[in-house]
């Protein structure tokens, strides 16, 4: 069995960061997490992607970021069972809780905070019927190393941030040789910078825009070779590519969490802004797997939501000291 002040189900961005929290106060923390290392999306999907709104980072790559928070978490000597998919939860008679992996492994806290960001996730696709025949063959769901695409033509799909900050990369890094961004409305939903930034590369030439239009079909003999679109008003365009990514997001599943009896709505778990706790006391739910009016999921609001999570959660291991809840800086030593 393994002991800690903290559980923590996520070892993403939020998850690792929590910890740093964690340890100005004095509480042990240790993750779970499906994947093999830590990270969550960030290492496992787009690694290379850059991320444009961490405070004092103009850009930062989501793998250094990673680094970054891991080096910011080490002098607290966080815990780690990697690899391994939390499973079920169950409370011990003086209120604690018991969590076990798929692997059997059992971690016991008083409090658990479930930052599994979109939980177990697969991409969104596009109804095309022979898509698969060209998948990993010209067709990625997922960009994980920006230089595989050097020199080469991509038709990217998609109007969310993803798919802005991918084509502005590609473009602006002169590491595609082409690009071409389709999205099926005049609109996009991404940052309105980004949005911005596509229309001015586009009317300079650096990005081909092709707005209210569909991917609609894909061809090739044992590759992908051409992409057909469907223009709103243009009809039909063939376009020869060597790489098609749509970037639509992905489908979340909560997977065994769902099971657990916390309070769930549209496929997150509902939580009070006041410390982002969930329905059943200990419990906590931190960034993309929470629900809440005006929920923004940005990795920078998860900072936020576990930084409060952390403060009730000392209250209620420690409710003698909930009244002293500040810290000092010796020597780089934080402490009470």
């Amino acid at each position: 069995m393994i002991e800690t002040d903290i559980i923590i189900i996520g070892a993403g961005p939020v998850g690792l960061f929590t910890i740093f929290e964690a340890g100005l106060l004095k509480l042990h923390c240790h993750l779970i997490d499906s994947l093999p290392q830590p990270g969550g999306q960030c290492s496992e999907i787009y690694p290379k992607k850059p991320i444009y709104d961490i405070p004092g980072f103009p850009s930062v790559l989501a793998g250094e970021l990673v680094d970054n928070l891991m080096e910011q978490a080490a002098p607290f000597k966080p815990g780690f069972t990697l690899g391994e998919a939390a499973m079920t939860i169950d409370k011990t008679e003086d209120g604690k809780f018991i969590v076990t992996t798929v692997k059997g492994t059992k971690h016991l806290a008083p409090i658990v905070m479930i930052a599994g960001g979109l939980g177990v996730f697969e991409p969104r696709k596009p109804p095309i019927s022979n898509l698969a025949d060209f998948e990993d063959k010209g067709i990625e769901y997922i960009i994980k190393d920006p230089e595989f695409y050097r020199g080469k033509r991509c038709v990217i799909a998609g109007g969310g941030d993803s798919a802005l900050d991918w084509s502005i990369f590609l473009a602006e890094k002169k590491i595609a040789k082409e690009v071409v961004l389709v999205h099926r409305s005049a609109s996009f939903r991404g940052h309105l910078d980004s949005v911005q930034k596509v229309i001015d590369m586009a009317e300079s030439g650096q990005i081909n825009l092709i707005t209210e239009a569909e991917v609609v079909g894909v061809e090739g003999n044992g590759a992908l070779s051409h992409v057909k679109i469907q223009h709103n008003t243009q009809g039909e365009i063939i376009r020869e590519t060597d790489h098609f990514i749509p970037l639509f997001g992905l489908k979340p599943s909560l997977g065994p969490i769902a099971d657990w009896g916390l309070e769930i709505e549209k496929n997150a778990i509902k939580v009070n802004t006041l410390d982002y706790s969930t329905n059943i006391p200990g419990i906590y739910a931190i960034g993309d797997v929470n629900t809440y009016e005006n929920k923004l999921k940005l990795i920078l609001c998860g900072f936020h939501e576990g930084t409060l999570a952390v403060q009730s959660a000392f209250a209620r291991i420690h409710p003698d000291k909930k009244n002293i809840l500040k810290y000092t800086t010796v020597n780089g030593v934080q402490g009470f």
